[in-house]
């Protein structure tokens, strides 16, 4: 599959951790994050000098919505997967696991994109 984004971020958003996966041309690094506001600052400051510009997340519950608002307002490129859609590849099991895939399938422009997301987040604010 074609590279479409060298640098880029997955992200397995749960109501109090995020396991976060950046995928470079050097490799992949891992770091679970608290959703404490200074974890997720941290979190944004990660990516940012990981020079990543987008970062995809699933769309659990609404716990994205925090990181989708700071992502956006730091000039990154977010979006929010539909869960079902990559949840259906079998075998992936841990946070760490759906952060990964969830990099990879960023990095090639594959995931399952839900539209209604970025539009739900503007509604809200």
């Amino acid at each position: 599959m074609e590279v479409l984004h060298e640098r880029c971020c997955g992200l397995d958003v749960h109501k109090k951790s995020i396991t976060a996966c950046i995928i470079t041309p050097k490799g992949k690094e891992i770091r679970t994050f608290t959703t404490m506001t200074r974890n997720l600052i941290e979190l944004v400051d990660w990516v940012k000098s990981n020079r990543c510009s987008h970062v995809a997340m699933e769309s659990t519950g609404d716990y994205w919505k925090p990181i989708y608002n700071l992502l956006e307002t730091e000039d990154l490129q977010p979006i929010v997967v539909n869960a079902q859609h990559i949840k259906a590849v079998p075998g992936r099991k841990t946070d760490v696991k759906d952060a990964e895939w969830i990099a990879r399938l960023q990095r090639h422009g594959t995931p399952g994109h839900d539209e209604s997301a970025g539009k739900k987040v503007h509604q809200d604010a």
